[in-house]
């Protein structure tokens, strides 16, 4: 059974930053793409993040590129992402999930960004 655990979520102020991890289990995580989505209150599902196998390629959405860092550690099976310049819009509900449309996801940890 696939299992995708997210934390490090919480309430963290304008400017800031928080590492959310999502732990795996349950497939072969090594050989996965994997990604990042999120819901923001009254949105849809948002992709946000991805990379591949070997973490030589990363994609970003045009809203988090250049302040957000996906990354994995396949010996832990573990995923990452270092938010960093945190927004009030990156306020929401964070997956990590083994589709890119979100079928397959974890419970969510959430981002509070607010003073």
């Amino acid at each position: 059974e696939v299992q995708l655990v997210e934390s490090g979520g919480g309430l963290v102020q304008p400017g800031g930053s928080l590492r959310l991890s999502c732990a795996a289990s349950g497939f072969d995580f090594s050989r996965s793409w994997m990604y990042w989505l999120r819901e923001a209150p009254g949105k849809g599902l948002e992709w946000i993040s991805n990379i591949n196998v070997h973490s030589t390629t990363t994609h970003y959405s045009n809203s988090v590129k250049g302040r957000f860092t996906i990354s994995r550690d396949n010996a832990k099976n573990t995923l990452y992402l270092q938010m960093n310049s945190l927004k009030s819009e990156d306020t929401g509900l964070y997956y990590c999930a083994t589709d890119v449309d979100g079928r397959t996801r974890g419970q969510g940890t959430q981002v509070t960004v607010s003073s």
